[in-house]
């Protein structure tokens, strides 16, 4: 199996201006090639540091892909430095002029002298074509290693990389076994819970083998396996997914691309089910989300912190109480807020996420604080109280997450 590495070039991925997300996604593409990936570097625009970079990567790596540089303006420096690490006089390629020419005439504009530099690739390299933009691509094979250089810019990297760079290593390299996987998402346990089911798995499997990942609310389990195609590789993650299905049950929310959106979506799709929501401290992520999930099927949100509208609000309880005394217990307010949201809007669920922030935490993770989070049915409530509560993304985020996953559950168990 060959090893690659992925040298992001450009000063504004250092300073921060852009967010480096085209090795993120070179790095899925690699792995599922079957190649190794063992090393991402970001370089800023100084030929000294590229072509230390560059060169380093080429003596440790068998394949070297590099994204961006290939512009027009002079800190576009990727070419000439390329051919200096290879050792290769830099030559113009008339036919990567006459696609460059071609593309400024078909948008009725003049190319200026300084697009010129992009046809000029070293000398021996194999030219390639970008019908999505002025910067063609280009491969050098060295003694050393391959350099496929790519534009930096998304959607041109991702076109070039699954029609030619693929292809291209695939050719090269003889790329029998690609590796797949499969990715379960889990609610309602931390990272460490799942590792305490699953470490075993995790401790002795090689092929295929097991990885957890925390994100805010949820932990994805991967399982990933090297075989010479999907089918094959299928076989062999089978039975280790359903050992960890049966190691996690219900907690496992969805699988691979799906969100907790799809699944709730369509799971209030398929019992015909409607669901209003009352959320403070989520500021209406809450009621996104599930808009998001089925905008058919979501009929209301009241997003408020205001005692005058949530009294108001609460006026719809079964028996309403005073909002002062409510606010004594919090976990029984939530509930008469999930009670009032289901009965003002009519709709066979009420979701209400009440947060409790400490206004003193100014952390953006795991803030202290309370939330708590009812549903109901008019008939029997499920309710869940979490020893945190912020106002960061990444709390919300978590919060608004708990609270669909309590949705998904009270669907399962046959509430409403």
């Amino acid at each position: 199996m060959p090893n690659a590495e992925i040298v992001a070039i450009g000063s504004e991925l250092l300073l921060g201006q852009i967010v480096d997300t085209n090795s993120a996604w070179m790095a899925e593409r690699l792995t599922a090639l079957g190649v190794n990936l063992f090393y991402k570097t970001v370089v800023g625009d100084n030929p000294g540091r590229m072509k230390e970079v560059i060169t380093r990567a080429l003596e440790r790596s068998d394949i070297v892909i590099t994204s961006g540089g290939l512009g027009p303006t002079k800190d576009d420096l990727t070419r000439e430095v390329v051919a200096e690490v290879t050792g290769r006089k830099l030559l113009l390629d008339p036919h990567l002029l006459e696609q460059i020419e071609q593309r400024f005439r078909r948008r009725g504009l003049i190319m200026t002298s300084n697009n010129e530099r992009q046809a000029y690739t070293p000398e021996g390299a194999i030219p390639v074509e970008n019908p999505n933009g002025t910067a063609p691509a280009f491969v050098v094979e060295d003694p050393r290693g391959v350099i496929f250089v790519l534009p930096g810019v998304p959607f041109e990297l991702k076109w070039l990389f699954e029609h030619e760079t693929e292809p291209y290593l695939r050719k090269k390299f003889r790329l029998a076994e690609i590796i797949t996987y499969r990715v379960l998402k889990v609610a309602g346990l931390g990272e460490s819970s799942v590792d305490d089911r699953i470490g075993h798995l995790i401790e002795k499997l090689s092929n295929p083998t097991v990885g957890v990942l925390a994100h805010p609310g949820q932990v994805d389990v991967r399982i990933a396996a090297k075989a010479a195609n999907r089918v094959e590789a299928m076989k062999l993650i089978a039975p280790v997914e359903a050992e960890v299905r049966e190691l996690l049950g219900r907690h496992i929310f969805a699988t691979d691309n799906e969100t907790i959106e799809d699944v709730v979506g369509g799971l209030l799709h398929e019992r015909n089910k409607t669901v209003a929501v009352f959320e403070d401290l989520t500021s209406g992520l809450l009621a996104e989300r599930l808009q998001q999930a089925s905008s058919e099927h979501f009929v209301e949100g009241f997003i408020s912190k205001n005692s005058t509208s949530i009294s108001r609000l609460l006026a719809f309880s079964d028996r309403p109480q005073d909002l002062e005394q409510l606010a004594q217990d919090p976990v029984a307010l939530t509930g008469k807020l999930a009670l009032a949201v289901r009965a003002q809007s009519g709709t066979d669920f009420g979701l209400a996420l009440h947060g409790v922030a400490d206004p003193e935490d100014r952390t953006v993770n795991l803030a202290r604080g309370q939330t708590f989070i009812a549903v109901t049915d008019g008939k029997r409530s499920k309710n869940h109280t979490y020893h945190m509560a912020g106002k960061s993304q990444q709390d919300r985020a978590r919060m608004s997450l708990n609270a669909i996953e309590l949705l998904r559950m009270a669907l399962l168990e046959g509430m409403g």
